[in-house]
């Protein structure tokens, strides 16, 4: 069962990293014989992935929802003509660094999971948009007209035939968008949010390798585990199909 599913193994380890690096003092007191205080212990590594599942799933759910609005619209004969604008906006968003939509963002809205919030949805609109565009596009003209002349409406048609077939093409794209936005999350803790990026960041001020590599370990184990669950779930997405 376990074998079918690997990143159940993942996920496992990352709950089991969890749980032992409290307690693992001995280890990385001989790993880093020169730091008085190897382990971090400033909040439970089980809050800060916790608050770190939530950052990422908040900031996730607002891209994927504004991002698919956004695809389905520009692939529209009513919004069409805007789709250049949407793509060069969203390419030029890409071209902050995450750190600098932070620092604009803390004056106008403060320190904490806000600014965060903003700079992880705006980061993960792009995948999103360019998936769902890219999956719209891919159902031929064949597909849709026959649908048609069968008699329904074109609101009937994005609804069972465009989405449906552009299903893949979307997950796709909210996959890149997730992933994304759990590295991105580690840096959140530059401006107050409690992530499992809280370690590497007062690791690196503080010239605490230990720390940056508990908080590193931690933040790449998510993101594999949770890759490996979308891919598992596009894989049942094509075999439905």
């Amino acid at each position: 069962m376990v074998m079918k599913h690997p990143w159940l193994w993942v996920a496992a380890l990352l709950a089991a990293m969890v749980m032992f690096l409290p307690h693992s003092t001995p280890l990385f007191s001989f790993l880093f014989p020169q730091l008085e205080r190897p382990v971090y212990t400033q909040e439970p590594f089980v809050w800060l992935l916790w608050q770190h599942l939530l950052l990422v799933g908040v900031s996730s759910l607002f891209s994927v929802v504004i991002g698919s609005a956004i695809g389905v619209w520009v692939t529209r004969p009513a919004g069409h003509a805007f789709k250049p604008l949407v793509e060069s906006v969203l390419a030029m968003s890409q071209a902050f660094p995450p750190v600098a939509v932070l620092a604009l963002a803390v004056p106008v809205v403060g320190f904490g999971e806000l600014p965060a919030l903003l700079a992880l949805a705006l980061y993960g609109l792009l995948p999103v948009v360019q998936g769902s565009v890219s999956g719209l596009q891919g159902v031929s003209a064949a597909q849709r007209q026959a649908a048609l002349s069968l008699g329904l409406t074109p609101r009937q048609c994005l609804r069972y035939i465009d989405l449906p077939l552009a299903l893949p093409v979307w997950l796709s794209g909210v996959r890149t968008s997730v992933i994304i936005n759990i590295g991105t999350a580690a840096i959140a803790s530059t401006v107050g949010a409690k992530t499992l990026g809280s370690p590497i960041i007062i690791g690196l001020s503080g010239f605490n390798t230990a720390y940056v590599l508990q908080g590193a370990m931690l933040v790449a184990l998510l993101a594999v585990a949770v890759d490996m669950a979308f891919e598992k779930l596009a894989r049942r997405v094509a075999w439905k199909r």
